[in-house]
């Protein structure tokens, strides 16, 4: 939490130099960063990325928890821990590794690109949340909606969908949280015009200390425990513990 409150307070400061506790306080240094096209383009760019990677990693992880209920439970555990092997990959070596591939393509410094990259991360948290999700999920519920006439697709969206809803919301926030926050890959991956938050404030830190990083770093904290925030107020407190 002390950093936390660090960088809030240092944001607040009157004057250009960091100081904490700040002399002076004021939202001028807040009022600038939205008035600068550098900064407000890293904060679309962080989140169209973010939300990209939510919409994807939630994707792929439903369908590889689906996938994974027909499986023998050997296999199940087989695929469960090879799932999880992108999170034990340094940042950097990922990072490297897809800068030259997606370069042999001419597609590095790209938002799509980034999306990717944060997929390794997030699908694997995503397929943990939905894996645990359905198996608590009573299927016979869907084989029953499929002997009364509707498709599989039709039950899955009107039957198994309204009962995990909280593992759903649970995993997309996740995903988004570790794309809105990731900054190793996105540096390797993004050019002048795709960086995130974290790129832009790096590179802003290179040539001095601003309080416009420590704007930038609130707002980003800020949008993490208001994700959060939301998705527990919408699914309730306990069933995001139950599904996470």
């Amino acid at each position: 939490v002390a950093p936390v409150v660090v960088v809030t307070a240092t944001s607040l400061s009157a004057t250009t130099a960091v100081t904490f506790p700040p002399t002076d306080l004021s939202f001028r240094w807040y009022t600038t960063l939205f008035t600068q096209r550098v900064w407000m383009q890293a904060v679309q760019n962080s989140l169209l990325t973010a939300g990209g990677t939510a919409v994807f990693s939630t994707g792929l992880g439903v369908a590889g928890a689906l996938g994974a209920r027909h499986l023998s439970d050997r296999s199940q555990i087989a695929v469960s821990g090879l799932v999880l092997v992108p999170l034990l990959v340094p940042g950097v070596v990922l990072g490297v590794s897809l800068l030259i591939f997606f370069s042999r393509f001419g597609l590095q410094q790209r938002l799509s690109t980034i999306v990717l990259a944060h997929a390794l991360w997030a699908t694997p948290l995503t397929f943990s949340v939905m894996r645990a999700t359905f198996s608590r999920f009573d299927w016979q519920l869907q084989e029953a909606a499929m002997d009364l006439g509707a498709s599989r697709l039709r039950a899955f969206r009107e039957v198994v969908v309204p009962n995990t809803v909280s593992g759903l919301v649970a995993a997309a926030a996740i995903a988004f949280v570790v794309s809105l926050q990731e900054f190793i890959m996105a540096l390797f991956l993004s050019g002048r015009e795709t960086r995130t938050i974290p790129v832009e404030s790096w590179f802003a830190l290179r040539g001095s200390l601003s309080p416009l990083v420590s704007v930038a770093s609130t707002l980003l904290v800020g949008a993490v425990v208001l994700t959060l925030i939301i998705a527990a107020t919408a699914i309730g407190l306990e069933r995001v513990a139950d599904d996470t």
